[in-house]
This record gives C-alpha cells, structure tokens and sequence, in this order.
C-alpha cells in the first residue's frame, strides 16, 4: 500500500525528545519550545513568533487579538479548513458569533480570488483573513493594498505555507498575524502543534498574555514586572516541549525536507505536464511571484464522478488519494454563520474535481512512479 501520507522522520527526533525529558522541563516554553521560536524569527526574518498547542489554537489568538464586537464582519474563501471560521466563532462566544463572509476562489491557485474581496467588504468588516493553498501563496500585494485602504486587519491561514514565500517574503510574515500547522500531515510536524507570528508589535504582549492563561508570565521572566498574575482572558496555548523537540529536529533539516518534497512535486508535474497541454485535466499553478514548498500535488479532473472513478481506481491498485474541502458555505456551521459574497463560480465546481496525490518526505521513488503509472493509465482508460 502506498500511503497518502506518512509523518516526516529525519531520525534525531528520539535524542532530542531525550534531551527534553532530561533538562527535567517537559511543560510550555522550554529549551527546545524557544529554539523553535528563535529558529522561525531567523529563518522567515518574523517579528514575533510563538509556538501553539496546534495550528487552530494559532488561529484562535489571532482572532482574539482582532477584538471583535457584535456585527463585525470577517472576508475569508469558503474553500478551507473549519479551523479557519471556527476560530473566528469562538471569539465571539459561539453566541454572537462575527458574520463569516465566504468569497470566491481563483480556479488556478485555489485562493481568494483577490478581486472578489473589495466587493465584499461593509462598514462592519474588521478583517480579511486568507488562506495559501497548498503552500501557494495568495496575490498579498493587491489584498493588503486593500486592507490599507479600508483600515482592516490581515490573518495569513499560512498552515500549509511553511516554507513557501511571496516576493521573497516568507508566508505568515507579511499580514498582521501568520499561523502555521505542525499536524503530521503537514511538511514539519511535532504530531500536534503550530505557530503564530505576530507582525505587529502592538499586538505581541496581548498575545502572550492570551498563550499563557491570561496572565503576564513571560513580562516577569523578562524582569519587566516583579511578580506575576492574571491580567486578561486567556487559555493555555502551550505545546509540551516534547513536542517541540520532535519538531526541532525537522527544522535543522528544513531545507534539506524541503528539497526532497519538491523533488517528488516535479516528478509528479514533468510526468502530467504535456496532458495539461492537451486538455485532459489540470495541475497546480505556481505563479512567477511565489515559491511554494511542494506541500500537495493534486489533479483537477473533468466533474465530480471521474474524480470519484480515479480514487476507487487508485484504491484498488494500493494507493491512497484523498480530496478536500467541503466549501463551508454549503455546510450546517457555515449556514449558520455566514453567507456567501456574490456567486459562487468556482469553489464549489473546483473543489468537486480536485483530488490529492500521495506526497511525503522520503517517498520512495519506486513508489512515485508507481502512483504516476496508475494515474496514467486511468487517464488512458477515462479520458
């Protein structure tokens, strides 16, 4: 069986995780939480970042730092992760949660069509939160031209960004806020866990405070305040440090992770390239801005039923495929919630067609070539 994927593995994971119990600090903010910290403030030249529980918690305290009211509205693509909106629920209670408004997707990157945004926005609106889908990042220049122009905040969903950059910008550095996944299906993984990066320094001490239960903890290790205690509302948003070893060894071999993934990536695109040229179906468009960090491969068949023909297909000859998102404007939460901005002309169409390839670090290449055989000879059979 070839999986659909497998967790990285770059094999100092045990030693590091060793260390962790060893220095006797297993809980938040430890040696190995702070490396990974430190480590992401060089590499993507961040302003602040801050180790989380997950990538829906970094989500979480973006959307408190935004300071919600009643009637305030959020702009975000319908075609993404429920963590995206639910963080946005939950700061407002799940009572009176802000209006989601879901605006379309480009068909050729799968991102808020930027376009779109500006039509979308209200007196009420207080922010646009983005997602970059697979790792391929959004056109950031036109959506913060306007968010200046109407005073709103940014939130990069930067989840499946780690790594990949705009203009020479590393994804998540370039909104107001940037949250990364560290989910075992992502690039680098800690099993469960994730970022933030706060851009704006108005922001960092709110969010430390929200990351460590409300209180002022990391001011008093600092030596700003004497002593410490509960200041504002919080939660604990704290990866044990034991994660973040098992994270930390990945990092130190980001670029190297990061190669071998685009490796699989190109060998899946030379393979597909000539029967895009034909006609028979679509791959990922990589604009001439971005440089993405080969975190999915997926095909874009004809309709809903040839992609469901080529996972069974696939299936049956041992190899896992997986589609995505369920737009959340056609869902129970995201009726509930929000409505749709204008028509919706491509996310429900493209998300029907799409479908994921296999795609981890170390993939074997025997085993590339084997999901490229198969896929070739569906499209011989099908198409």
């Amino acid at each position: 069986m070839i999986d659909f994927n497998i967790p990285p593995f770059v094999g100092t994971e045990f030693k590091y995780i060793n260390d962790a119990i060893n220095n006797k600090k297993i809980c938040g903010d430890g040696f190995f939480t702070k490396k990974c910290n430190n480590w992401i403030e060089n590499k993507f030249n961040a302003n602040k970042a801050l180790l989380t529980t997950s990538g829906s918690s970094a989500l979480d305290i973006a959307a408190y730092l935004c300071d919600l009211n009643p009637g305030d509205e959020i702009i975000l693509p319908s075609y993404t992760f429920s963590s995206t909106a639910n963080s946005f629920v939950l700061a407002g209670g799940g009572q009176w949660s802000p209006n989601l408004v879901f605006v379309d997707i480009r068909k050729d990157t799968m991102n808020i069509d930027e376009s779109k945004i500006e039509y979308a926005i209200t007196n009420k609106t207080k922010a646009i939160v983005v997602v970059h889908y697979a790792g391929v990042s959004c056109n950031m220049d036109k959506i913060m031209d306007i968010a200046k122009k109407y005073n709103l905040i940014v939130v990069e969903d930067a989840a499946q960004g780690f790594m990949s950059t705009y203009n020479g910008r590393a994804l998540g550095t370039i909104g107001d806020f940037g949250c990364y996944s560290f989910h075992e299906t992502k690039n680098y993984s800690m099993g469960e866990g994730g970022a933030i990066v706060i851009n704006n320094d108005k922001f960092v001490e709110k969010a430390e405070i929200l990351r460590e239960k409300g209180t002022n903890r990391n001011q008093f290790f600092r030596g700003v305040v004497d002593k410490y205690t509960w200041v504002n509302f919080g939660d604990s948003y704290l990866p044990s440090d034991i994660n973040a070893a098992y994270l930390y060894s990945q990092l130190e071999c980001a670029d190297i992770i990061n190669s071998n993934r685009l490796e699989t990536w190109n060998c899946y695109y030379d393979a597909f390239h000539d029967y895009v040229q034909e006609g028979k179906f679509e791959i990922p468009f990589i604009p001439n801005d971005c440089k993405h960090n080969a975190h999915m491969f997926y095909i874009k068949f004809e309709n809903l039923s040839i992609r469901q023909n080529f996972i069974s297909y696939m299936k049956s000859n041992n190899i896992q495929c997986a589609f995505h998102y369920i737009p959340l404007h056609s869902s129970p939460a995201g009726i509930k919630y929000g409505r749709f901005s204008g028509i919706d002309v491509n996310t429900t169409i493209e998300s029907e067609r799409l479908v994921r390839l296999p795609m981890y670090f170390n993939m074997k290449k025997e085993d590339v070539q084997q999901v490229i055989n198969r896929t070739l000879d569906f499209l011989k059979m099908t198409i």
